[in-house]
């Protein structure tokens, strides 16, 4: 019978230095950038635009260790790439933004035992962290959380934040599952929601030994919580609004803080397409409006109109983000 444990890290080229929790963390906090995958007039991944798009990143802030490149995640269609592509695009990102860049993949839902390829194949390809939702196809409980999270630490030497993905049909990760995972060394941060019947303040039991990213929009609640980062829908186009925000919730300027959240969400806000369909649009219409295109969505999900690119235009240019 095959044993999970028999895939440890020694299978794996693993980094030049083997970290800790704590080195780890300093890799997984401040602002999550998801950015979008680009893809050709034949819905085909445009490893040209994702290399253009990336030195563009890096020039404007991201790649760091405050804002950390994250891709193939939801918001970056990860879950629409193959399992040829998101190695590709990868790899890609990692050679572009160059040595020192600080670069993260999203991983798509998977058992443990094809996670763990997953995540070392990330590893070997040059990927800093992993983003990791919960297993939610098989039903988990959170005795199974620990299992799974606990199994994949033990068999990599990056750094795991799990992303909190109960909306998917599963239970949300509690405070004591959090708790029960300190001893899994590369677990590092968690990407923080709760229903909305439940406590989001549970972060409190654990933020002294996990980095929690909000995501929830909630930004200073979560700060003020102990918090270690924002997650940013809107990164890609204008890194640095998104990094200023950081900053200001670091040196606790939280109205300040916050009304640039406010103001940047108000304004998107107003944003209505005149063709309906949910996914990725967004993002990828927002670059297309400020010069910097990132290709159409992958079906079923529908590319924006060309009046939906002039209400975006109009949107940013009052934003001064154009």
């Amino acid at each position: 019978m095959f044993d999970i444990h028999t895939i440890n890290r020694n299978d794996t080229k693993g980094m030049d230095t083997i970290m800790n929790r704590e080195e780890l963390k300093g890799l997984i906090q401040g602002v999550s950038c998801a950015v979008p995958t680009p893809f050709d007039n034949n819905f085909r991944l445009d490893l040209d635009k994702v290399s253009e798009l990336t030195e563009w990143w890096v020039e404007n802030g991201l790649g760091t260790n405050e804002a950390p490149i994250k891709v193939a995640s939801a918001w970056g269609e990860g879950p629409s790439l193959n399992d040829n592509e998101w190695p590709e695009l990868l790899n890609t990102v990692v050679k572009t933004a160059g040595s020192g860049a600080n670069v993260m993949c999203g991983l798509k839902m998977k058992d443990t035992v094809n996670t763990i390829y997953d995540a070392k194949k990330a590893q070997d390809l040059g990927a800093n962290g992993l983003q990791i939702d919960l297993p939610a196809f098989h039903s988990p409980n959170q005795d199974d959380y620990v299992r799974y999270y606990t199994d994949i630490s033990d068999a990599i030497d990056i750094g795991i934040m799990i992303y909190n993905t109960y909306w998917f049909g599963c239970p949300p990760i509690t405070a004591d599952t959090m708790l029960r995972l300190q001893d899994a060394e590369h677990v590092v941060a968690v990407k923080w929601n709760q229903p909305v019947d439940s406590d989001y303040d549970t972060m409190t039991e654990f933020s002294h030994i996990f980095n929690v990213i909000d995501n929830s929009g909630d930004n200073v609640r979560c700060h003020k919580n102990g918090g270690r980062g924002i997650v940013s829908a809107f990164v890609a186009v204008n890194p640095q609004y998104e990094l200023e925000i950081w900053r200001l919730l670091e040196e606790q300027r939280y109205d300040e803080a916050q009304a640039k959240s406010d103001k940047l969400h108000n304004a998107v806000g107003k944003f209505k397409p005149k063709t309906e369909s949910g996914g990725y649009r967004l993002v990828k219409g927002m670059m297309e409006a400020i010069g910097r295109p990132a290709g159409l969505n992958r079906p079923p999900t529908l590319s924006s109109e060309p009046d939906d690119i002039v209400q975006l235009k109009n949107i940013l240019k009052d934003l001064n983000w154009i």
